[in-house]
């Protein structure tokens, strides 16, 4: 009996040191209303989303183009709720389109506007996640951010849940009638394959499998479908943990 209760043990102990972890980020906060729903009904159904998941600290990444005093509003209520804000530029720009220089004035306009909210953290997403088109305009502004005091706000884990919402949304405005229980089936299943593929580049490069940080966009499918898209990780064998935690892997 000592044997099979430590074997047991064992199993159980391997299982948990092999358990995949992932934080859960949102670029492009505040996003404006569309065909599915106004932005404020869409703030208010992610954060219900999210509690119902569990999820208590995820990470806004927001637009302070877009920060208008409804926009404030929804970023200040994500903050209330627990989750981080931090910074995607201001009117989202791609880098290979502009000089080092004036895309730093970008990133400082966003700053101006975003660091005095609460649950602030000084982290930069590179829209697109488009860092040049050449090594020395990366480089440029990868030191202007360090001077800024910013670190990455790298992703892991790259989706496509912004094309599901797209076609969702164009179908919408055509009037169309959508299937919201396949929808729902689609935009889940998509981002848990996503996960386990960029495990497993993960795995095959550093031969282990780091904190995770989803790519996720404040969209209404994010809205709609967060507690079955946490559920479905979850069953898949993955803990969701905080943003702040995620930052703290090694590899940031």
């Amino acid at each position: 009996m000592r044997i099979i209760t430590m074997a047991l043990a064992a199993a159980f102990l391997a299982t948990a040191a092999e358990a995949r972890e992932l934080a859960l980020s949102f670029d492009d906060a505040p996003r404006r209303g569309t065909a599915l729903m106004p932005g404020p009904d869409r703030a208010s159904r992610l954060l219900v989303g999210l509690e119902r998941a569990g999820v208590t600290q995820a990470v806004f990444f927001a637009n302070s183009n877009r920060a208008d005093d409804e926009g404030l509003a929804r970023l200040r209520a994500y903050a209330a709720a627990g989750h981080l804000i931090a910074n995607h530029s201001a009117t989202h720009p791609h880098l290979r389109d502009m000089a080092p220089e004036a895309y730093l004035a970008d990133i400082a306009a966003a700053d101006r506007v975003l660091r005095s909210l609460p649950g602030f953290r000084p982290w930069f997403r590179f829209p697109f996640l488009d860092e040049g088109d050449t090594p020395a305009k990366r480089d440029a502004v990868r030191a202007g951010l360090a001077a800024m005091g910013y670190a990455q706000g790298y992703v892991t884990i790259d989706t496509y849940d912004w094309y599901i919402d797209h076609i969702a949304n164009e179908a919408a405005a055509r009037g169309d009638a959508l299937n919201m229980e396949a929808l729902g089936a689609l935009y889940v299943e998509a981002i848990v394959a996503s996960a386990n593929f960029y495990d497993g580049v993960a795995a095959a490069h550093l031969g282990r499998s780091p904190r995770h940080v989803l790519l996720l966009h404040e969209n209404d499918l994010a809205a709609m479908f967060i507690p079955q898209l946490a559920a479905a990780l979850q069953a898949d064998g993955w803990r969701i943990v905080s943003a702040d935690a995620a930052y703290a892997d090694p590899i940031a």
